[in-house]
C-alpha cells in the first residue's frame, strides 16, 4: 500500500510527477540509504587488495578516502544523468547508479599488492570499458538473444562465488592480517557476527525503513560494538578537509590489454544487468514494458558515467537492483524523487570528512556486511537460474562453464605458462565461465534440448 498523500495512483505511476517536497526528499534519501553501503564497499575492497594501509598512519590512507569520496560523488552524477537525461543519454526513469560489485573479480588481480601505482592501469581500463559500454547502447536490444537466464544467472552466481572469499577474509581481520595471531580471533568474528545477526533480524522482523536499511543498521551496530572494544581509530577524521573537489586524472591513466579486455567484457554483462533493472522499474512502478528508447538511454548513461568516473579516480558504475525493489515496494515511480537522492550523494562526495568517517569502519565490521551482500548476489543468480529448463543440454552447458570458470579461479597455477594478460583474464572466474556459456549456448543445437526433455519426460512417465 502506498501513502495516498503522495498523489493519485496515476500520478505515482508517472516518472515525470514530483510528489510534495516534504515526502519526495525523504523518499530520495531512502533510496540512498538502501544502496549506500554497497556503493562505497568496492572502493574499500579494491584499495585493500592493492595494499593500501588501513591504519591512520598509512601514507596511502588518503587515497582510500579519496576513492570513497569519488564513489559517492560520481554515483550521484551518474544517477542524475539517468533521471534528468541529456539528449539521448539517460533513461529519464528513477534509475539509481552506484559502484559495481561485478567488476571486483576483474579489478583485484590487476591491483593485487601493487599499491597506488596500479590504479593508473585500473583507470585506463575503466575509461575504455565505459566508452565500450556506451557504444553497446546502440544495439543492446539485438544482443539479448545471446544472454538467456542460463547465461545471466551463471554470471551473477559466479560474481557472488568469486567474492565470498573476500567477505570471510575481511570478517577474520583482513588480508594484511593473514598469518598473524589476530587473524580469525574471537574478537574479530564477534564483531562480524553482530553485523550479520542484526542485519538478518531487521530484514525479517522489521518493516519499512528499518527493513530496507537492514545492512546499514547492521553495520552501525557492529561499529558500536567495535568502538566499545577499542577497534575504531578517528585519527584521520580531524585531518580530512571540509570540502574537496574531484581531481581530474587523480591516479593517472595507463592502458593495459588485460584491463581493457576485462573491463569491456564485464561491461557487456553490466549492460545486460541495466536492461533488466530498467525493465524491472517500468514493470514494478508503472506496470508496463520498458521502451527501446529508455533501455538505450539507460545503457548510454551507464557507460558514460563509468568512463567519466575513470577520469577522476572512481570505479565503474552500474544500475542498482536493490533500488528497483524499493520502487516496487513504495509504488512511487517519480524520477525526481531519485534526483533528490542523487543530489544528496553528490553533496556527500564533496565532503572528505564523510569519507574519512567511513574509513574508520573496522575491516571486521565491513566483513560481516559483505558476507550478507555477497551471499545475496549468489542467491540472486540462483533465482535467475530457476527460470532455466533443466534439460541435459542446459545442464551440460552449466556444468562445463561452472567447472572451468570456478576451477581456474581456485587453482590459477594450472595456467602458469600462459602470458600475463591471458592468465589474468582466464583465472578471473567470471570471464571464462561467461564466455564458455555464451559460446556453447549459441553452437549447441536446440534440438538436443527438445530431445533430452522428451527423454526425461518419458523416463518419468515410465516410473509411474
Amino acid at each position: 500500500m502506498t501513502d495516498s498523500s503522495l498523489g493519485t495512483a496515476a500520478q505515482l505511476r508517472d516518472p515525470n510527477y514530483t510528489p510534495p517536497l516534504a515526502k519526495a526528499v525523504p523518499l530520495g534519501i531512502q533510496h540512498i540509504l538502501a544502496m549506500f553501503v554497497s556503493n562505497v564497499t568496492p572502493a574499500i575492497i579494491v584499495c585493500g587488495a592493492a595494499g593500501f594501509g588501513f591504519g591512520s598512519n598509512s601514507p596511502d590512507f588518503p587515497q582510500m578516502i579519496y576513492m570513497i569520496q569519488m564513489s559517492m560523488f560520481f554515483a550521484g552524477v551518474a544517477t542524475l544523468i539517468q533521471t534528468i537525461g541529456v539528449g539521448p543519454v539517460g533513461a529519464r526513469l528513477p534509475v539509481v547508479q552506484g559502484t559495481s560489485f561485478a567488476f571486483i573479480p576483474i579489478m583485484i588481480p590487476l591491483v593485487a599488492g601493487k599499491g597506488v601505482d596500479a590504479m593508473a592501469v585500473l583507470m585506463g581500463g575503466i575509461l575504455v570499458g565505459g566508452l565500450f559500454h556506451a557504444i553497446l547502447g546502440l544495439f543492446i536490444g539485438k544482443l539479448r538473444f545471446a544472454l538467456p537466464p542460463l547465461v545471466t544467472g551463471l554470471v551473477v552466481t559466479m560474481i557472488g562465488l568469486a567474492l565470498v572469499k573476500v567477505g570471510i577474509q575481511y570478517a577474520a581481520g583482513g588480508v594484511p592480517a593473514i598469518g598473524t595471531e589476530e587473524y580469525g580471533s574471537l574478537q574479530n568474528w564477534t564483531v562480524a557476527g553482530v553485523v550479520i545477526v542484526v542485519t538478518l533480524a531487521l530484514k525479517f522482523f522489521a518493516r519499512g525503513m528499518l527493513s530496507v536499511s537492514a545492512v546499514l543498521l547492521g553495520l552501525i551496530a557492529g561499529y558500536i560494538v567495535a568502538f566499545m572494544m577499542g577497534m575504531v581509530n578517528f585519527g584521520n577524521v580531524g585531518r580530512a578537509a571540509t570540502i574537496a573537489l574531484p581531481n581530474p586524472l587523480h591516479f593517472g591513466l595507463e592502458f593495459s590489454v588485460a584491463a581493457i579486455v576485462g573491463f569491456c567484457l564485464m561491461s557487456f554483462v553490466s549492460a545486460v544487468e541495466t536492461v533488466g533493472d530498467v525493465s524491472g522499474i517500468t514493470k514494478g512502478g508503472a506496470g508496463r514494458e520498458a521502451t527501446d528508447t529508455e533501455i538505450q538511454g539507460a545503457t548510454f548513461a551507464d557507460g558514460l558515467g563509468t568512463a567519466v568516473s575513470g577520469l577522476f579516480g572512481a570505479l565503474p558504475n552500474t544500475s542498482f537492483s536493490q533500488n528497483v525493489g524499493l520502487i516496487a515496494m513504495t509504488g512511487v515511480m517519480s524520477r525526481h524523487v531519485v534526483t533528490f537522492g542523487a543530489i544528496f550523494l553528490i553533496i556527500c562526495g564533496l565532503i572528505p570528512k564523510i569519507g574519512a568517517i567511513i574509513s574508520t569502519v573496522p575491516i571486521e565490521v565491513l566483513g560481516g556486511g559483505v558476507i550478507v551482500m555477497f551471499g545475496m548476489v549468489v542467491s540472486a543468480g540462483i533465482s535467475m537460474l530457476s527460470d532455466v529448463p533443466w534439460n541435459r543440454r542446459n545442464m551440460v552447458i552449466f556444468a562445463i562453464s561452472l567447472s572451468l570458470g570456478l576451477g581456474l579461479q581456485l587453482e590459477p597455477g594450472a595456467l602458469q605458462y600462459l602470458p600475463g594478460t591471458l592468465k589474468v583474464l582466464a583465472t578471473s572466474g567470471i570471464l571464462p565461465a561467461a564466455f564458455i556459456a555464451i559460446v556453447l549456448n549459441l553452437i549447441l543445437p536446440q534440438e538436443l534440448a527438445a530431445e533430452s526433455t522428451e527423454e526425461m519426460s518419458g523416463g518419468m512417465s515410465g516410473h509411474k
